[in-house]
């Protein structure tokens, strides 16, 4: 095998996409930034128990592992960068009222998502800590919309659902860990024949319900025919009511209802959201809260965030266009060096042409060039 060639879903990203993925990661932090988050880069790898405990067996499968030579424990290589937000608020900040934290850093998966993806997504995320209320929320979904408008995506709809709904059908029935992965994994797909096999031994009253739970999903009237089904579960029917308040604050951007989508980690407690834009083969974002992430850290306190893949987004929306730059020619003279300084300084960028290579392909499009007239340094048209 070639010494250079990549492993299977990695790859390189030529300048043009870098170019375009830096101006994204630049609008969305610069957006974050707006809403007052503070930015933190965690390390990319952790010993596993901080990066895994309490948050499912699917992001333990989609993680890398490796001994430290140092100590001889287990790390990890994230695949998720929210229980290391999730750490640093606990442990490092730990703030008695609100944290607001945004990232975007590489993550890692042993496995693509779908069979086009990445196994090393660029993740964008901002997470709230510290209120409980939908107040927060609200503003994730809306940071949400706002990231995806920096980035100039088109079409935007927002599929909302509640972890809670599920966690109220089945309270009190402690179903072994295997099962009750096996019944989300049914739920997320849909899988009707698959849970009912599941289901065929739940009491009557839990089991209903819960084969009612895939085709409730569409338009607001999905919130009425769940009423009906969950009347006497009041977790239920108070997720209900979140759902309706959330929706009735998105105006201008389409929104549907799934009320079976488990899709995602486990670690959701509360309302969830997807946003899809056209082209996407899957949701951009995905998010929604996990007021139990803290957990393991000593510190369980409210949480909501989201998420996406740069390299994903970067895809589906219109690629900026090039900033025009001046071409200038390469030489010792002082006054051109400090006529060049000049521009740079002024936010311009200059290309000296290096001898020799006078005739190559402009790769920065450069519209104006650097000229020497009467002893004057004067930039001209092309």
């Amino acid at each position: 095998m070639s010494a250079w060639v990549l492993p299977d879903h990695i790859a390189d990203v030529l300048p043009s996409e870098a170019r375009h993925i830096e101006e994204l990661r630049r609008a969305l932090l610069d957006t974050a930034r707006s809403y007052g988050y503070e930015l933190v880069m965690p390390p990319m790898l952790e010993h596993l128990e901080s990066l895994l405990t309490g948050t499912g067996e699917a992001l333990g499968l989609q993680t890398f592992k490796l001994v430290d030579q140092l100590s001889g424990r287990t790390l990890g290589l994230r695949a998720d960068t929210t229980p290391q937000v999730a750490r640093i608020d606990a442990h490092l900040l730990n703030r008695q009222g609100v944290t607001r934290l945004c990232y975007c850093g590489p993550v890692l998966h042993t496995r693509p998502a779908s069979p086009h993806a990445t196994r090393e997504p660029l993740q964008f995320g901002a997470e709230i800590y510290g209120h409980g209320g939908v107040e927060a929320d609200l503003e994730t979904l809306m940071l949400a919309l706002d990231c995806l408008a920096a980035a100039h995506a088109e079409g935007v709809s927002v599929d909302l659902g509640d972890a809670q709904i599920l966690e109220s059908l089945l309270e009190g029935l402690h179903l072994e860990p295997a099962r009750q992965q096996a019944l989300h994994e049914a739920l997320a797909a849909k899988d009707v024949s698959g849970l009912r096999q599941i289901c065929q031994s739940l009491p009557q009253d839990v089991r209903e319900p819960l084969l009612a739970l895939p085709a409730l999903y569409g338009d607001a009237s999905v919130l009425d025919d769940a009423a009906r089904l969950f009347q006497g579960r009041p977790t239920a029917l108070a997720a209900l009511q979140r759902l309706r308040w959330l929706a009735a604050q998105l105006s201008g951007v389409g929104v549907t209802f799934d009320l079976a989508d488990m899709r995602g980690y486990a670690y959701y407690s509360g309302a969830r959201f997807a946003m899809f834009v056209p082209g996407a083969s899957d949701a951009i974002v995905r998010g929604g809260r996990y007021d139990a992430v803290g957990a393991i850290f000593g510190r369980t306190r409210p949480a909501v965030g989201f998420s996406l893949d740069l390299r994903e987004l970067v895809g589906v929306v219109a690629q900026r266009s090039l900033k025009a730059a001046i071409r200038a020619p390469w030489g010792l003279d002082a006054s051109l060096r400090e006529a060049i300084a000049a521009l740079r300084r002024q936010g311009e960028t200059v290309v000296c042409v290096l001898p020799g290579h006078e005739s190559e392909v402009d790769e920065f499009h450069c519209d104006r060039q650097l000229l020497n007239s009467a002893g004057q340094w004067v930039v001209q048209s092309l």
